[in-house]
Order: structure tokens, then sequence, then C-alpha cells
């Protein structure tokens, strides 16, 4: 109930509520005293089509508040946050997304056979099958719909969109065809109710669409009035592991550590605007992401920056003498004579990492790049335990980096050596594992360099560097005993099993009594 409670009620609620829905508009298609005429005409088909048709309705009244930004970011900091999960926000517009298909599906078929049952008792046959398909007001407006729908739902897989995230952005503001055509669906009064007046009730989808709509189109305009605020790149660090930080001075833009943003660069394409978490702190005079090169538009992006990740191999291998851990990334943005490109940021959102302040223990787990949103954190933790400017909640901190190779330890290690240097090791403590399997060139340095160092030597830091993979279960009880009639925030960025199985260990580790420990989950979600 602690991590899976609200989410589990809620979804129940949702599903319930479509029950209802179409419970009541079938029993009212199918008494109604009005409708007599298009019931012996069509049979059940009828009532069925109109019914799913009312479930469409409500499903695309609520369609758009998931993805309105700015919107869940407020009702996110207000007590409706603990009974229904903000975070999910993405989640719940695809549970949407796929009612709205099945329930396209039910009407679609359903009037493909009343068209057949028309065609049949007005002897069209085939002919008049397809004039009704094609040849009619909501006919066509329904191929519209449901051609764009397909077309959405196909190209939004989890498996279309990371393959292909442009066609997939660009093909998904078929919304818009869909929405229109919507709009005149219902407009042509084609099947008409016995009495008079036959045509008083149609074309209502405005009524359900208005709400959603116009507070999509204000966050969009929103979008627009915030793109063109002075923004400029004042730095560009290029780091290991095909990894760039971008540092942004914005007038008048005030973020939370843990927040992400929606980024621009018109240079690569004025249209796409992408999810980064923002890995600067609100202590500091800018703003500033870090950037894993993966993509169509990170690649396009450290371009028009100016990286060449294949120089900075061949400086790191003339630096081989130095260790590793101690490399900082190279500022390419110093010379005078190159011109940075120009970027637009939309934001800040709030995200579940925003929450850590709330608790008294925080345990922070970062995977790979995934370790973003922590930097934030971290540096903002630093900033209120060595200036204490603004109290605190926090009393102790865990933070555990997981790494599969080698070099992803260099571009984050600054940070949590300037953690360590400043003697708050009692406040944060850190732990790193390193779950690749190592070169034996690698193998080698550690072994060379590891001389009764005080330091690790992958990391440069006091803590230990562990190989494999963290004993969970030995990590939480260990917390548990430590912390007893706590609760303990566990925040966690990166791939969706590990992130499954940390879930997995709150719920098994938390205890249900009054004053036992309960582990609260939360991962960050664009």
């Amino acid at each position: 109930m602690i991590n899976e409670g609200s989410r589990k009620i809620f979804t129940v609620s949702w599903i319930v509520i479509h029950a209802l829905i179409f419970s009541m508009a079938f029993l009212n298609y199918f008494f109604s005293d009005n409708l007599n005429g298009p019931r012996q005409t069509f049979g059940m088909t009828y009532v069925f089509a109109r019914s799913a048709a009312v479930v469409l309705h409500f499903d695309a009244a609520v369609i758009l508040f998931p993805v309105c930004r700015n919107l869940v970011s407020i009702v996110r900091q207000t007590p409706l946050n603990n009974v229904i999960s903000f975070d999910e926000n993405i989640e719940f517009h695809k549970a949407i997304g796929w009612s709205l298909l099945f329930f396209t599906i039910v009407h679609t078929v359903s009037h493909w056979v009343n068209f057949y049952r028309l065609a049949v008792a007005k002897n069209g046959g085939v002919l008049m099958w397809l004039q009704l398909n094609f040849a009619t007001g909501p006919g066509l407006t329904g191929y519209v719909m449901l051609i764009s729908l397909f077309i959405m739902v196909a190209t939004a897989t989890q498996k279309a969109r990371r393959a292909h995230f442009n066609r997939f952005w660009y093909l998904h503001h078929l919304f818009i065809p869909f929405f229109g055509a919507w709009a005149f669906h219902g407009a042509f009064c084609m099947i008409q109710p016995d009495r008079e007046p036959k045509c008083s009730d149609i074309a209502s989808f405005w009524k359900y669409w208005i709400a959603s709509g116009t507070i999509y189109i204000g966050e969009r305009v929103l979008r627009e009035i915030r793109a063109r605020q002075t923004t400029y790149i004042s730095k560009v660090v290029m780091h290991p592991s095909k990894v760039v930080e971008i540092q942004i001075k914005k007038n008048n833009i005030t973020t939370k550590a843990g927040q992400y943003i929606f980024l621009c660069c018109p240079e690569v394409s004025i249209w796409q605007w992408h999810p980064f978490t923002l890995t600067s702190t609100p202590e500091e005079d800018y703003i500033s992401v870090h950037i894993r090169v993966v993509g169509d538009f990170t690649e396009a992006l450290a371009k028009k920056l100016g990286c060449n990740f294949e120089e900075e191999a061949k400086l790191r291998k003339k630096n081989q003498d130095r260790i590793k851990s101690q490399y900082d990334g190279i500022d390419i943005s110093s010379d005078i004579q190159k011109v940075l490109p120009r970027v637009m940021v939309d934001g800040p959102f709030g995200s579940a990492s925003e929450d850590v302040f709330k608790f008294e223990v925080a345990m922070l787990v970062g995977a790979g790049i995934g370790v973003t949103p922590f930097a934030s954190i971290l540096k903002s933790i630093w900033y209120r335990v060595t200036y204490p400017k603004k109290s605190t909640k926090l009393r102790k901190v865990y933070f555990f980096w997981i790494c599969r190779d080698y070099d992803s330890f260099e571009w984050f290690q600054s940070l949590l050596l300037a953690i360590e240097e400043q003697d708050i090791q009692q406040f944060i403590e850190i732990h790193t594992y390193l779950t690749g399997r190592l070169r034996h060139s690698e193998v080698g340095n550690i072994h060379v360099n590891d001389d009764g160092n005080v330091k690790d030597t992958i990391t440069g830091l006091r803590s230990p560097t562990q190989f494999g993979r963290p004993n969970w279960d030995k990590i939480f009880s260990n917390m548990r005993e430590q912390h007893p009639a706590s609760d303990v925030g566990a925040f966690f960025c990166g791939p969706k099993p590990l992130g499954k199985q940390i879930h997995t260990k709150c719920n098994l580790w938390s205890q249900g009594f009054e004053d036992g420990t309960r582990f609260y989950f939360g991962k960050g979600k664009f």
C-alpha cells in the first residue's frame, strides 16, 4: 500500500468509471423509446457503437491533461499528489490512448456491421456499403480519425519510439487532424431518432474537448513565449564516455533540484523539444544539463556545439599516465572565434526526484547516465550543508552509483570529490559499483596505482569501488536496522529493469506497522 496503494486504487477507479459510462450509455440506447427505428434497422451493433462513442468522448476529454506539464508540475505540489501519482502522467496518457484504440475498434466494427445491414435492407449490395464508408461525412471523417489513430499508436510503442524518435514526434501531431475530424464526425445526423427534434444534439465533441484543449493550447503558447526569452550557452564541456555538458544562462528562471527542462536547438530542428534533467542547482547562476550522445538529435546537437569525441579520445590517450578518475572534461567553448548555436528552453518541470528533501533519510540510486538528476540534488545538499541559509529535513543521504564500464565513472567524479573534500562524509555516504568486466590494461592500471592508497584507484574517492551488482537485500536490511521507525525516500533514475527491482525491494522491506521503517519509491520520468 505504501508504493502501490494509491496507484492501484486510482487504476481500479478509472476502470470502474469506464465500465459505468459504457453501462449507462448501453442502457440508455437499449431502452430509449426514441430509438426504436435505429434499433430495428441495425440491431445490437447500433447500441454498441453509440455506447463506445460515449466512452471515447470521455477519454478525449482527459487525454491531453497528462501532457500539460505546467499543470502537472503545479498539481503535484498539492496534497492531491498523495492520492494520484502525477509522476505517472505519461503512463496515464498511454493508458488513455489504449482505451481510445480499444473503443475505437468497437465503434468502427459495429458501424461496419451497421452499414452492411443497411445495405442489405435497401438492396444496395457492396456498392452501397462502400458508399456509406467512403462517400458520407461520418465515413470520411471516421477514416481520417481511424488512420491517424493507428499511425500514432504504431509509432508510439516503446520499440518504435526508441528506434525512430523523430518519426514518433512528428507523426504524433496527427492528433490535430484526429480531433479536427472528430469535431465534424457527428455533425451529419446520419442515424436519426424517432421524434423531433432529430438533430438537436449533434457535433457535441467540442463540449468534451474544450477544457483540456484550451489548457494544452495555452501550454504550447507559453512554450513559444518562453522560447523567445533571452537564452544563450555560456559554456560547453566535453566529458568522457560521449557526454557533453551545456551551461545555459537565462533570465527570470527559477529551478529546484531534481527538475528537468525541454531543450530545443533551432539549428538542428525548430520542431524538436527533448527533455533533459538539470544538473545545476538553484544556488548557481546558470542552468546546466549533461547529455549522453546516443541518438540523432544528440549527435546533431553535439556537432553544432563543436564536440569531436574522436579528438577527445586521442587527448585521453596522451594522458594514460594520469589517474583516469582525475581527468576532467574539456572546455571547448573557450575559443573566442567559435559561435555557439542558439538554444530555447521550456520549463523547468517537476519530477519524483524533486521530493528528496521531504524525507529525513534519502537513498539515491543512479545507473549510468541516469545519475544526472542526482548531480543537482547532491550539489544542492552540499550548498545547504555548507551554507545553511535554507533548512533541510534531510539527516542522512546514501548515494549509489552503478556503472557498467571503467570510463563511465570519470565525468561525475569531480562533484563527488568536492563533496568528500568538504568533509561531509557523515552526511552523504557514497557507494560506487562497477558491474562490467575490466580489460587487462585496466586491471594493470589499478594494480600499479593501488599502492596502499587511502583513495580508490578508479574514482579517487575515499569510498572504495565495489565490483559486481549491489546486494539490495543486504542494503535494505542494513538501512532498516540503522534507521528504525523512519520514512526513507528511495529515488532512482536509470534502466527500467533495475528500477523495477528496487521498486520491488522497497515494497518487500517496508514495515506496515506504525513504528516500522517504510521505503517510498520514486523514479525520474519525463
